[in-house]
């Protein structure tokens, strides 16, 4: 399950304007897809169905506000993915560190 989120998560990243959109979103808190789409340079029908993936993945959650859907971030993915990246990061410090040290190592004497 953590690794179908993940692959979730990175998919809807890899979009930059769906980072930017994110960006907006937590910078604003909660706000419709007409709001964020005032500071966007796409239309509102664009980001609408940015938000839609962005929650397919599970970063933004939107709820009803009488005529409107708000939207809010979800950083639970988010610290998954990158707890997820860390792990990853480390496992390739240690390879390179024992590549490193096999690298710089004197050689064996016959």
């Amino acid at each position: 399950m953590i690794d179908e989120q993940v692959g979730d998560v990175l998919t809807a990243l890899a979009d930059p304007t769906r980072r930017l959109l994110l960006d907006a979103l937590a910078d604003a808190g909660r706000a419709s897809a007409t709001v964020l789409a005032t500071g966007l340079p796409v239309s509102r029908q664009a980001v609408v169905k940015h938000l839609q993936v962005l929650e397919a993945a599970g970063l933004v959650t939107g709820a009803r506000a009488g005529r409107e859907v708000r939207y809010v971030v979800r950083p639970d993915p988010l610290d998954a993915t990158a707890d997820w990246l860390a792990s990853r990061s480390a496992a390739w410090d240690r390879r390179l560190r024992s590549l490193k040290r096999a690298a710089e190592a004197p050689p064996a004497s016959p």
